[in-house]
């Protein structure tokens, strides 16, 4: 495939506050299994590569400085990704599943655990997308910590002591502990012998001794090694400390650029972190975020996107690029900015069903046409479709 990969993010009726009382919107179904499945499986109907499921510790709010339940008007209360997807996953036989987890005060062990679980119960389709929460309101659902002065400002210079330094840089021993927990059975450590009654090989299993400032974990994991071995690691990154996390700890990355040039600005910083942690012969995907609002013609999409802010009071704004037009239009777009060296593209739909099924069968065919995206799954694992290796087992004997 010579075009970007495309991921989809789902949360709720869509990203515009608004889109729960759009026509055609379930908000009724939100908490129900069916609704995430009908999602998934359209989104698979179109041979996308994964799926993102949005999570987090406290509830809903518009912009990151509100406070959480504040607002009537938004969809408030979600279910837990990761359950989500296990739910999902035997439903599904290709699309990758990747929930949002939140690292900050959930302990590593756990989520280790669910992922690897996930990853059987998809046969091999699990990734997971690492999150940080440092708002007071997430720390006193836990009540253990207290974070210091946390200033979005301080992201942009990884060097500076910071409470927000610290957050990824605890998101990245997290990420650590992950990957050692998974390796921490070798793949042929069950041996399941009835005569012998043997059912593990004892000198197979490994105790992964991580000592950190956060964390201290002894291990082994109680769940055997992925069938991925590794299961995918992805993080949503805006500036310099969160590029640094990826750069350490991530195969995928989602950045958010608002034109191409600034793209390439992203991709080499981004790249320039991966060589600084070691890793510059290794494949990290960096996917550029995207929210939309697609119509059979720009007025169409322009008015739609009108109607939902009328609705909503205010014009919405995000943190990514807000394209507003048709899937050929979106197709173009991305197509230009793939040549700053982005892998792909994770959509953010205004409003479900309307937006996602303008990517499934608008911008995916429209793709198509020009040759730059597949017409079936070439590999039955997400680490297939995202072109990455089997890793070897860092505990297994040479």
């Amino acid at each position: 495939m010579t075009g970007p990969r495309i991921a989809v993010a789902l949360d709720g009726s869509g990203w515009h506050p608004a889109a729960w009382r759009e026509p055609g919107a379930r908000p009724r179904e939100l908490l129900t299994a069916g609704y995430w499945t009908d999602l998934v499986r359209e989104a698979e109907a179109a041979k996308l590569d994964f799926v993102t499921l949005e999570d987090s510790l406290a509830l809903q709010t518009v912009h990151y400085l509100d406070r959480p339940g504040e607002r009537t008007d938004i969809v408030q209360g979600r279910l837990d990704a990761v359950l989500i997807a296990a739910r999902v996953a035997p439903l599904t036989s290709h699309i990758g599943l990747v929930p949002t987890a939140v690292v900050t005060h959930t302990e590593p062990f756990h989520l280790s655990k669910a992922i690897a679980t996930l990853d059987y119960v998809s046969t091999g389709r699990a990734g997971v997308r690492v999150q940080v929460a440092g708002r007071a309101d997430d720390n006193r659902h836990f009540g253990r910590r207290e974070f210091g002065e946390f200033r979005l400002e301080d992201s942009a210079e990884p060097d500076k002591p910071s409470a927000l330094a610290d957050l990824f840089d605890e998101a990245a021993d997290y990420v650590e502990v992950l990957r050692r927990l998974w390796d921490s059975w070798e793949d042929d450590a069950e041996i399941r012998d009835v005569a012998t009654g043997r059912f593990v090989d004892r000198e197979k299993l490994h105790y992964i001794d991580f000592g950190g400032r956060w964390f201290s974990v002894k291990g082994p994991s109680i769940t055997p090694r992925p069938p991925q071995g590794q299961p995918p690691v992805s993080a949503l990154a805006h500036a310099a400390i969160p590029y640094r996390l990826a750069a350490r700890s991530a195969d995928v990355v989602y950045v958010t650029p608002f034109d191409r040039d600034q793209a390439a600005t992203i991709v080499a910083a981004v790249r320039e972190e991966q060589e600084r942690a070691g890793r510059g012969g290794e494949t990290l995907h960096v996917f550029g975020d995207v929210v939309v609002f697609l119509g059979e013609t720009e007025q169409a999409a322009a008015d739609r996107k009108a109607r939902l802010d009328d609705r909503f009071g205010a014009e919405y704004t995000s943190d990514a690029f807000v394209f507003t037009g048709t899937p050929a239009g979106l197709a173009d777009l991305l197509l230009d900015w793939q040549r700053a060296g982005l892998s792909g593209f994770r959509l953010r739909p205004g409003a479900v069903p309307h937006d996602l099924t303008a990517i499934t069968r608008g911008l995916v065919p429209a793709l198509r046409s020009r040759g730059a995206f597949r017409t079936e799954y070439e590999a039955s694992t997400l680490r297939g479709l995202l072109g990455l290796s089997r890793p070897a087992n860092r505990y297994a004997a040479v």
